[in-house]
């Protein structure tokens, strides 16, 4: 199932638990969108798809600066990954289809 539409992404990172609402669209094998979190909404870049497979990053400001890169993998109305930002540790996600 295609990655595009509208998802609530939790991820948990060493910060605590941050959600974001995540629109993603597909162009052929490029991935575009925004995440809406903390009172702003970023626009993703370097965004890619390969089948049930994404990645894509985010410079985000809060809690602090720092650019995010996503992995995940979509299975029907859910998708599972890890984002790694700077120099903390990868973090699993989760997301749903809203």
């Amino acid at each position: 199932m295609s990655v595009a539409g509208s998802w609530k992404l939790t991820i948990d990172t060493p910060l605590g638990r941050q959600e974001s609402i995540v629109e993603l669209a597909v162009d052929g094998s490029s991935l575009t969108g925004s995440a809406s979190s903390n009172g702003e909404t970023i626009e993703i870049f370097d965004g890619s798809v390969d089948g049930d497979n994404a990645t894509w990053k985010v410079k985000v400001t809060k809690p602090i600066a720092v650019t995010a890169t996503l992995t995940a993998t979509v299975e029907g109305d859910e998708m599972t990954g890890h984002a790694k930002a700077g120099f903390f540790p990868a973090a699993p996600f989760t997301a749903v289809r809203v």
